[in-house]
């Protein structure tokens, strides 16, 4: 939790800092991080793959399929960087474009020129993206989640200073405005992913590299990993259409979304976050351990204690979302449409603090493909349809977007839900240990 939070914090400060310039600053900083989200996904999809092997692996003591599965997942993080690189040299500009085509061409231009920028830089650093995520579930994955917080918790405060600093131009730094934004967080991930992978090749992990052989292990990864990374992809998606209805109604709106969606990432995300990997690790142990029991009343456990504790930090932030919004913008059009967005997802919150536990739950039996369906239906029948439909087509505006975010997550829990008490996922962990040898203690020459 304490690493989510410097994290959540980290991207919290690009807003405030984005906020001091123009609404435009801010909806770039939206629109760049909607294509930013990308990579991020891929590397938390191989990610929860490497997690979940990792955690199986640990709790049935088969520490060489541990290794192998570790060291071929950060192989695909690294290769899989360079399509991104690519897309950030070629297309950044019509990337950002494409997004705006329905708002008003004046406002899009200081939009386009901000977000263009940033998303470059923000796409060559896609590599090391990859391995921050992997590497640090890896590490999680084998009980340790002090060492991912120490290094990402260093890595987060040089980000944000820098952030200031070179947005700003204090002292040595240059003034580069929003575009320091992006070069203060490309920077920082770089210097993660190094200090990462240092620590894994040395006696502070407990995992090894070892030269890929075994091919189960990467086919198993991959079959984890993709609908992982296809949930994020669909959602990222549907962000695309969402986020041009939104400018339909107001350069303003937009930047009110980005900002309310901040607020709840800020103050209850975390906490939500935190205990979905600790259930993923618990849940992938005691499966390893061979203890369904076990690991099923982790899953409950994990969910009903993120609802409590989200629930009462989010009832705080619907009394006070204006104050909190203050702390972002002080344009008035852009304040009053934040306070509703950032209701909606207090509302919404102990729904998602639900589904994202359920989720990770799931993720430790080797069960991805359930929360992508979840999030695939939710995303684009509830969020992206009932926004336009109600929001566009009915002509209800903005409110529809309100109600849209919390009906999204109400469906989602339900479906997650019904699969987990149905635990069937239990027998696919199971049938997926005992296919790579963990199960039998099987080693990497097997």
């Amino acid at each position: 939790m304490a690493e989510q939070v410097l994290r959540t914090l980290m991207r919290t400060t690009d807003l405030i800092v984005a906020g001091v310039f123009s609404p435009a600053a801010v909806a770039a900083v939206g629109l760049a991080d909607i294509y930013a989200r990308f990579p991020i996904r891929f590397g938390i999809g191989i990610g929860d793959g490497a997690i979940a092997l990792s955690s199986q692996d640990t709790g049935a003591n088969a520490t060489a399929n541990r290794d192998q599965a570790v060291t071929q997942a950060l192989l695909l993080g690294l290769l899989g960087g360079i399509p991104f690189i690519l897309f950030g040299l070629l297309l950044n500009e019509s990337a950002i474009a494409v997004l705006g085509a329905l708002a008003e061409e004046g406002a899009m231009a200081e939009v386009i020129e901000y977000g263009s920028t940033y998303l470059l830089l923000i796409m060559l650093s896609a590599p090391a993206i990859h391995v921050n995520f992997i590497a640090a579930r890896s590490i999680q994955g084998t009980g340790d989640t002090k060492t991912p917080m120490y290094v990402n918790g260093a890595v987060n405060a040089l980000n944000i200073g820098l952030t200031v600093g070179l947005a700003f131009g204090l002292g040595p730094l240059p003034e580069l405005t929003v575009i320091g934004i992006a070069a203060a967080t490309a920077l920082s991930d770089g210097l993660g992913a190094i200090a990462f992978l240092a620590i894994i090749g040395s006696p502070l992990s407990e995992i090894r590299y070892v030269r890929p052989r075994r091919l189960v292990v990467i086919k198993q990864l991959l079959l984890i990993s993709w609908p992982r990374i296809a949930e994020g992809v669909s959602e990222m998606i549907a962000e695309f259409p969402f986020n041009a209805i939104l400018l339909a109604f107001g350069t303003e709106v937009n930047a009110a979304y980005h900002v309310g969606r901040r607020m709840y990432q800020q103050v209850a995300s975390p906490l939500g976050r935190g205990y979905g990997v600790a259930a993923n690790i618990l849940v992938g142990q005691s499966l390893g351990e061979q203890k369904p029991g076990e690991a099923y009343y982790h899953g409950l456990a994990a969910t009903g204690l993120s609802v409590l504790t989200v629930g009462g930090l989010c009832a705080i932030l619907f009394a006070f979302a204006e104050q909190f919004v203050l702390v972002f913008t002080r344009d008035p059009v852009t304040i009053g449409y934040a306070t509703g967005f950032a209701q909606a997802y207090a509302v919404a919150a102990l729904f998602i603090a639900a589904y994202i536990v359920l989720a990770g739950s799931l993720r430790g039996g080797s069960e991805t493909l359930t929360p992508f369906i979840a999030r695939l239906v939710g995303t684009f029948v509830f969020l992206l349809g009932f926004t336009y439909v109600v929001g566009v087509h009915l002509g209800y505006g903005v409110i529809a977007a309100y109600f849209a975010v919390v009906l999204d997550f109400v469906f989602r829990v339900a479906f997650v839900g019904i699969v987990y008490y149905r635990r069937r996922w239990v027998d696919r962990g199971t049938s997926m240990m005992t296919e790579r040898g963990t199960l039998e203690g099987s080693s990497s020459d097997d």
